[in-house]
């Protein structure tokens, strides 16, 4: 800004104020979700499930993973889609945090894994009158892989599980 004075042109500085804009209230990621998911039937996936009682235990996710004894991170993973394995001594570790049986976080396959997948495949393979090596072929793997799964020495990949059971 200028003026005219009488002494010629005075310059004065201009400031420039800025003001916060107030938005109104929004909803917390926390009561989006419980809108999302009402209660704990409603969730199908084991991400959702550890999200929906960790809200309901107003928790955050590093207590969760202290209490666990891990990074943050690694159990921030845990919430997100995508993840087809949890660790079945971490997952009886974080039930017992939220007061909730082990069996009540899991989706069907990690509790196909948590029942026990070597009897379970042995049963269903028995139950279709094949050998090893025909339900191998069958599931297009090696007949030690099967013997691997039945024996409980490896564990069978999600994609391979839903073949059999979906």
């Amino acid at each position: 800004m200028y003026r005219q004075t009488k002494k010629g042109v005075a310059i004065m500085p201009m400031y420039v104020h800025t003001f916060r804009f107030v938005t109104p209230h929004t909803m917390t990621e926390a009561q989006r979700f419980n809108l999302l998911f009402p209660n704990p039937e409603s969730c199908t996936h084991v991400s959702d499930k550890l999200r929906y009682y960790r809200y309901q235990n107003n928790l955050f996710q590093s207590d969760v993973a202290e209490y666990v004894g891990m990074d943050r991170g690694t159990y921030s993973s845990y919430e997100e889609y995508g993840r087809d394995y949890y660790p079945i001594e971490n997952m009886q570790k974080i039930a017992k945090l939220f007061g909730v049986p082990v069996t009540e976080l899991l989706d069907d396959y990690n509790l196909f894994l948590y029942n026990g997948q070597g009897q379970q495949v042995k049963k269903i393979r028995k139950s279709l009158h094949l050998t090893q090596a025909e339900f191998a072929k069958k599931m297009g793997v090696q007949t030690g892989m099967v013997k691997r799964w039945e024996q409980g020495k490896v564990r069978m990949f999600k994609g391979t599980w839903e073949k059999v059971y979906i």
